[in-house]
Order: structure tokens, then C-alpha cells, then sequence
């Protein structure tokens, strides 16, 4: 596993699918993961630091892990298989530790919420060409060309 940071948050206009990217603290490689728009909107939401009038889902489970006496100890990008990301969070409670099986969009939200570190499986920023085609995932060129097609301003500004 090797630390990482939420790079941008954007609209993929090829598939108009939102786009998170994350990539190595220190690092230019990029790890997209393509996530709903109601999940792109509370990401997008905690970047900004805009405070929603109620709860969000990633707002009720900080509070409630919270609220038990929890802390969310990280976030692990974990693995891709058949198309789709896995994720783990982390939380320590009583002295024990506890992995909870979650998607990369809501645990990337929860970590936002919680200034918690994200993780990513160091395998996924380094699968091969063919590896990330078979995924249905651009290969770092490609990638980069979709990415250069975003509208700058648009980058990191999720419309919410």
C-alpha cells in the first residue's frame, strides 16, 4: 500500500461519468476511478468544504462511528477485479481494530470527512497496458489525453 491523495474530481465528458484520480504522494502516476454522480457530489462537496444542511451518507457514517467512541484509522484502495474497485476502511473502537468492506467513492468521502489517510494498492498504479485495457481502464497515455480534454476550470470543481 502506498499514500495517496485525491488528485481531481471531474466529468469524463467520453462516458459522462464523474472521475476521481488519485495518485501517489509525491507521484505523477494517476489511478482513475470512475464513481456515480451522487458520490462525485459529496466528494465534491468535501473538497470544497461545503456543509450540507443534513447528513449525507458519508456524513451519518462519520457520526455514527464517531458517536461509538470510533476512529477512522485509513482508507485501502485494495484491488480491482471484474471492473470494479474495492475498498477498506479502517476503524479502531474499543481497542480493536475493524476492516469494513467499502466502495472507493464513499470510503474516499468518509476519509475526506474524517482527515483520514487513503491508501491505494501500489499493483493498481502499476498494471500494464494490457492489464488496463482488460479492466476497461485507460492506459496512462490515454488517460492523460481524456483528462486533457476536461475543461481546465471544470477540474476539481465538481459542479454540485
Amino acid at each position: 500500500m502506498v499514500k495517496s491523495q485525491i488528485g481531481g474530481l471531474a466529468l469524463d465528458v467520453t462516458t459522462n461519468s464523474p472521475v476521481v484520480t488519485l495518485s501517489p504522494v509525491g507521484s505523477d502516476k494517476i489511478l482513475p476511478i470512475w464513481i456515480g454522480h451522487y458520490e462525485a457530489w459529496a466528494i465534491g462537496m468535501e473538497i470544497s468544504g461545503i456543509v450540507s444542511k443534513r447528513p449525507l451518507t458519508h456524513d451519518l457514517m462519520y457520526a455514527v462511528i464517531k458517536s461509538m467512541g470510533g476512529e477512522i484509522e485509513k482508507i485501502e484502495i485494495t484491488e480491482l477485479k471484474e471492473q470494479t474497485f474495492y475498498a477498506l476502511i479502517t476503524i479502531k473502537l474499543n481497542g480493536q481494530i475493524i476492516g469494513i468492506d467499502a466502495r472507493p467513492s464513499d470510503s474516499l468521502a468518509l476519509a475526506l470527512k474524517a482527515k483520514a489517510p487513503i491508501f491505494v494498492n501500489e499493483n493498481l498504479f502499476n498494471m500494464k497496458k494490457e492489464d488496463r485495457e482488460s479492466y476497461g481502464l485507460p492506459d496512462q497515455e490515454t488517460l492523460r489525453d481524456r483528462l486533457r480534454r476536461i475543461n481546465p476550470e471544470d477540474f476539481g470543481n465538481y459542479k454540485l
